[in-house]
C-alpha cells in the first residue's frame, strides 16, 4: 500500500468523453512516475481507453451487484472485467449508493478487482472502513469541482478520516478528493495521512493535463 495512488476521475466533462477521453488517457499515460496512477472513466468508453492507454490502469465510475438476467441499464462487473477495467469506484457524491449496495458489490467483484469507496465524511468513511474495500476516499461535496482542496479549506477532515479508518484497518488505503490540483495539495494529503488523492476537473479541464499531471506527481 506504500506506493501512491492518483486517480483522475473523467466523470462526463465534455473534455473528458468519446475521443476526448482517449486523448487524455494518452497524455496521462505519457508522465513518467513512481506513483500508480488510474484513470475512472465512463462505462461508454471503457474498452476504448483500455485500448488507447493499454498500460495505464483503468476503473469503472460505477458498477452494480447485479447477476446476469434481466437488469436493464445496471451495470454488471463481470463486462466491466472483460472489458478491461481493473476496478471500479463506488457511492460517489454524484451517485451515492446504499451501504448494502457496497457491501453486496464487494461481494460480486472477483479477487484481485480494486473498490474505491467514496465518503462524504469520516462518519460514512468509517463505516465504508468496515466493509473491507481496498481504498475509502473523503470528498466533502461542498468542495468537489471547486478551486479550494480538501486539504486547504478542511484539512481536518483529512486526517481525521485517516484516524478513524485506521482505527478500523490497517489495510484499507486511504484517499482524499474534491478540489485538489496541484502537487502541493498532494503533497499535504499524503502528510495528512492519506496515500494518494481522487480528482477530476484540475486535470480534465486543464489546457494542458500532460502538463498538470507532471505537477501533481511531481512531490512523489
Amino acid at each position: 500500500m506504500s506506493r501512491p495512488l492518483v486517480v483522475v476521475n473523467l466523470k462526463t466533462y465534455e473534455t473528458a468523453h468519446g475521443a476526448s477521453a482517449e486523448n487524455l488517457v494518452k497524455a496521462i499515460a505519457s508522465v513518467e512516475t513512481n506513483a500508480r496512477m488510474v484513470v475512472a472513466v465512463s462505462a461508454f468508453d471503457l474498452s476504448a481507453v483500455v485500448n488507447a492507454a493499454p498500460n495505464l490502469e483503468v476503473w469503472c465510475q460505477h458498477l452494480d451487484p447485479v447477476g446476469f438476467g434481466s437488469y436493464t441499464g445496471w451495470l454488471h462487473p463481470s463486462t466491466a472485467v472483460e472489458r478491461g477495467a481493473s476496478g471500479t469506484l463506488i457511492n460517489h457524491a454524484e451517485h451515492k449508493v446504499s451501504i448494502e449496495h457496497v457491501a453486496m458489490l464487494l461481494d460480486a467483484v472477483p479477487e484481485g478487482f480494486t473498490v474505491c469507496a467514496c465518503a462524504a465524511d469520516i462518519d460514512e468513511a468509517r463505516a465504508l472502513t468496515a466493509l473491507q474495500p481496498d481504498y475509502v476516499a473523503v470528498e466533502p461535496p461542498e468542495l468537489i469541482g471547486g478551486d479550494i482542496s480538501v486539504t486547504t479549506a478542511d484539512p481536518a477532515i483529512v486526517s481525521g478520516t485517516a484516524a478513524a479508518v485506521r482505527e478500523i484497518s490497517e489495510q484499507v488505503g486511504i484517499l482524499c478528493g474534491a478540489g485538489v490540483k496541484n502537487g502541493a495539495d498532494v503533497a499535504t494529503a499524503i502528510e495528512l495521512g492519506t496515500i494518494g488523492v481522487l480528482l477530476a476537473s484540475g486535470v480534465t479541464k486543464a489546457t494542458n493535463p500532460k502538463e498538470i499531471i507532471e505537477d501533481l506527481v511531481s512531490s512523489l
